[in-house]
């Protein structure tokens, strides 16, 4: 059985606002060429700032799965819920897991009955997962008292989608039953972005799906960004043109890519990466045509 960890969670801190990274699990070194097949070893090596932290000295990327939460207007915030335990997945490394992410969510100060609001950025299944629990046969949203916001476009997308099989059973398990129990709200976002609750505001970044979206923090003149699928890991900072192997529209997914990294550039803004392996954070600047995270593990 999974068990409360010992080490405390890491944190940021955004003017009053205290981030704290939710871990699930690493996961494996074949991520890296299949999610991002043009982040060839070659390339991957001719960024020596991504070593060690972002890859290893053969080039191989490290990717992590975790959440990010935070205190934000009184609202206690999740944003994504990752791959979840005990679902059925087509890929090897998202199925069946069994991880201690709840206790670290309780651990950092998060029980699941205490959190308010819960943002999807996408509706991918390493996005959703912690959405619902398995409880008395069947898969209840693991947080009850909370609000889950998506874009309508994500929704209305999916709702379109001639969906595999895969799909068609993330969404029976880790979608339906959160509106099935109405706690499931549609928001439309507009290209200048939505509150989602004090000091939260939800930026529109398409592509990777057509209802991305980015989260963007403020506080006390402080703000942070999280990315989302938008940017999967800081290869892409230098090569923005990178994509991932799913983006529904590779050049909007690079277009949004680029617009996000050029408004964060050489600012005090912290870039929060949702799949960035530690320090997982870091200020943006610019590299020549492009651009290199500058790492923050504080």
């Amino acid at each position: 059985m999974p068990t409360t960890p010992a080490t405390p969670s890491p944190t940021w801190t955004v003017g009053d606002v205290t981030v704290h990274r939710i871990d699930e699990t690493p996961l494996p070194p074949a991520t890296g060429p299949w999610l991002l097949p043009d982040a060839t070893p070659a390339v991957v090596t001719g960024q020596d700032w991504l070593h060690p932290d972002f890859a290893d000295q053969e080039g191989i990327l490290r990717i992590d799965s975790h959440s990010f939460a935070f205190v934000a207007g009184g609202q206690r915030v999740l944003v994504d819920t990752g791959i979840g335990n005990g679902k059925e997945r087509a890929n090897p490394a998202w199925h069946d897991l069994r991880t201690d992410f709840l206790e670290r969510l309780t651990a950092a100060g998060f029980p699941p009955d205490s959190v308010d609001l819960v943002i999807l950025t996408h509706l991918h299944a390493d996005h959703v997962g912690w959405n619902t629990r398995y409880v008395d046969g069947r898969w209840a949203p693991t947080f009850p008292n909370a609000r889950y916001l998506t874009s309508r476009v994500e929704r209305e997308f999916w709702a379109a989608y001639a969906m595999e099989a895969a799909r068609e059973q993330m969404f029976r398990d880790s979608v339906i039953p959160v509106e099935d129990a109405g706690l499931l709200e549609l928001l439309d976002v507009p290209a200048g972005g939505i509150e989602a609750a004090p000091g939260v505001r939800l930026l529109p970044t398409p592509g990777h799906t057509p209802g991305h979206v980015a989260v963007e923090l403020t506080s006390r003149g402080e703000r942070a960004l999280i990315t989302g699928d938008c940017v999967h890991h800081p290869v892409q900072l230098a090569h923005p043109a990178i994509g991932a192997c799913v983006d529904i529209d590779p050049r909007q997914s690079e277009a949004s890519r680029r617009a996000l990294l050029g408004s964060v550039a050489d600012t005090d803004t912290l870039l929060l990466g949702t799949h960035f392996a530690p320090p997982t954070a870091g200020r943006v600047i610019t590299q020549g045509d492009a651009y290199r995270l500058l790492a923050d593990a504080s």
